[in-house]
């Protein structure tokens, strides 16, 4: 069959599809929303640089819960505070399947953590959880790493002698390298080729995820699939990674001591040994390489990606870094690494870096969630299938939940007397069931590379503050902070 009749074919069941969606959706009390055109649903109306933008737009007509189509993809969205927050917590429950994203679906083969639901994803999720705490996560175990690795930075930094560098990859070995030692059980070194090669292509991944093209990937795989284009370059890249998680497993099989495991996949492959004649286990070869695959990538970029933008943001405002350095110097002064006990008496700079974390809104759709079943939510319907995106973005801009949502205020998470004070509308790593397994590593890690950054360099940039601009360079499944040359002045 030629690529013509292909499409004409894929085009004719995705009309049938739509059809038989539109006439299925009359059985239910869906949320309202816009009218939404046969094949391509409501594409035409979404804002392409930044689609969450519509989202809000159409929120105003149509209230917080409301019912867009993503394609042919009937597609529940949940705006602000409140609904997100009876959505994810008080019905958690409900809300635990993950949406088929294809281009997800694709990159693990259908396996691992991150995409997987019901039984899977109960086995994967207990075990990594357990698992990552048992080497650290969250304790002072893991907080001798970060601190290890902050000392590997600020050598690094050094280097560069207060000239103009881009800290990007710096700052994704950094991070890496910590979610590295609990996986791999190792940290690889700076100049270590094969590593930065990885290291660039998680960075395309992410980019590639949130571009026009990727969004066209998730709502049409069928055709983009047939299509020339960069998808292809991206997925082979994912292949290359999968080899290198290959080859560490192959390596971790070959010296693995049962009694004494290493890391994150030494323990993974004692449970498969284990339940190796278990019809009903999720622990296998796929969804070890997967779930591995998951950690490495979420492990590395989004908190890079937000350090990065914390740079930016102290550039932007250095009365706001001068701040947190007097706050820092007198807390902590400048012999010794901080730790999280620390965080106690840093209340300013404690501020900022939730507020750092506010302003990137860095996944500001989530990670799709899914009805797995027929779900009652506020008197609606969302049938069995539906893709629901809680929108985080629309949380931590939440014009009733902060003064100022829409600029950058440390006050946000202060009191009048200059005490910390938390917000339950901060929900960067989403909440419920499904919330980001590595909330407690990345909070610590921000916490201890920033101030450890601060502790003995002042960020700057030649074309100075007004240079800067905060609004990210990429915005859809990820917010992705531009890229500046900045220049570490030692203190």
């Amino acid at each position: 069959m030629d690529f013509t009749a292909t499409v004409i074919l894929a085009g004719l069941i995705s009309a049938l599809l739509w059809l038989f969606s539109v006439k299925n959706s009359r059985k239910y009390r869906l949320p309202p929303g816009p009218t939404a055109l046969p094949l391509i649903g409501n594409l035409p109306q979404l804002d392409k640089q930044a689609p969450f933008k519509s989202f809000l737009k159409f929120s105003e007509t149509y209230g917080p819960v409301l019912t867009v189509y993503l394609g042919w993809q009937r597609t529940v969205v949940l705006v602000g505070y409140d609904a997100v927050k009876e959505a994810l917590v008080d019905q958690a429950d409900d809300l635990t399947g993950r949406g088929p994203l294809p281009f997800l679906l694709k990159a693990t083969k259908g396996y691992g953590l991150g995409i997987g639901n019901g039984e899977r994803w109960r086995q994967l999720r207990r075990f990594t959880l357990t698992t990552l705490r048992d080497f650290g996560m969250g304790r002072r175990g893991m907080e001798e790493w970060i601190q290890e690795e902050s000392e590997h930075m600020k050598d690094r930094i050094g280097t560069f002698k207060a000239t103009p560098f881009d800290p990007a990859l710096l700052l994704s070995r950094t991070v890496s390298n910590v979610i590295c030692c609990l996986v791999f059980g190792q940290r690889f070194s700076y100049e270590d080729k094969q590593f930065l090669r990885l290291l660039n292509i998680l960075s395309e991944i992410i980019k590639f995820g949130s571009s026009p093209l990727g969004q066209m990937y998730n709502i049409f795989p069928w055709i983009m699939e047939r299509l020339p284009g960069h998808q292809h370059i991206v997925f082979a890249q994912i292949e290359e990674v999968r080899g290198f998680i290959e080859m560490k497993i192959q390596e971790h099989n070959e010296t693995l001591d049962p009694s004494s495991p290493r890391d994150f996949i030494d323990c993974f492959l004692i449970r498969m040994n284990q339940e190796k004649h278990v019809a009903t286990t999720e622990f296998h070869y796929d969804n070890l390489v997967s779930t591995v695959m998951n950690l490495f990538l979420a492990g590395t970029e989004t908190t890079s990606s937000t350090i990065r933008y914390a740079l930016s943001v102290l550039i932007k405002y250095p009365d706001i870094q001068e701040k947190m350095q007097q706050e820092i110097d007198s807390v902590i002064g400048r012999g010794r690494c901080p730790n999280m006990e620390d965080r106690k008496s840093l209340p300013f700079t404690d501020a900022v870096i939730h507020e750092v974390q506010r302003f990137l809104d860095i996944v500001p759709f989530s990670v799709p969630h899914c009805a797995l079943q027929d779900i009652s939510f506020r008197g609606y319907t969302i049938p069995k299938d539906t893709v629901i995106l809680p929108l985080l973005h629309s949380v931590l801009k939440d014009e009733k939940q902060w003064a100022t949502p829409w600029s950058f205020n440390p006050q946000h998470f202060l009191d009048q007397n200059g005490n910390f004070k938390k917000n339950p509308a901060f929900l960067p790593f989403a909440a419920g069931k499904r919330a980001c397994i590595g909330e407690s590593l990345a909070r610590m890690e921000l916490f201890i590379f920033i101030v450890s950054l601060l502790q003995h360099f002042t960020v700057s940039c030649t074309e100075g503050p007004d240079s800067i601009n905060l609004i990210p360079e990429y915005s859809s499944f990820a917010n992705m902070p531009r890229r500046y040359q900045i220049i570490a002045t030692p203190r």
